[in-house]
């Protein structure tokens, strides 16, 4: 069902220091910031070759990510992002399996402007999985 790695995300506290340090001193290809109000996050790609790398961080006050940042004051990963060719179609196979969607189980559009959906950690190794439609 899954696809392709689409990227791994990672929150981090300073978007312009993340930003820095991967375009100066991996020699990254880094986009310029994208608010995303209706996520409560800002996101920064990193292109590589093979995936994307995104950084998150707090857009707003109540930003989904805020906690994490509490909890991990220096960042750290928070999701995978799988491509799936049919959300519809892997969502309702994932939750026959028993796997459970958060939030109402509806895709929302996600920073590339195309389906996602989040995976509860606990059903997937302790990992917030989303999945995107390819």
């Amino acid at each position: 069902m899954i696809g392709k790695l689409n990227h791994v995300a990672i929150v981090v506290p300073d978007l312009a220091a993340a930003t820095a340090l991967y375009r100066n001193t991996l020699g990254a290809k880094v986009s310029e910031p994208h608010d995303l109000p209706e996520h409560g996050v800002t996101t920064v790609f990193v292109e590589l070759d093979n995936t994307k790398i995104e950084f998150l961080h707090p857009f707003g006050d109540k930003s989904p990510i805020a906690k994490f940042l509490e909890s991990n004051p220096t960042g750290g990963v928070h999701h995978v992002c799988f491509e799936v060719a049919d959300i519809m179609a892997a969502r309702d196979k994932l939750k026959a399996d028993g796997a459970r969607v958060i939030g109402d189980g509806n895709p929302k559009i996600g920073a590339h402007g195309k389906p996602v959906l989040f995976l509860h950690p606990k059903d997937f190794l302790g990992t917030l999985t989303e999945i995107e439609q390819a």
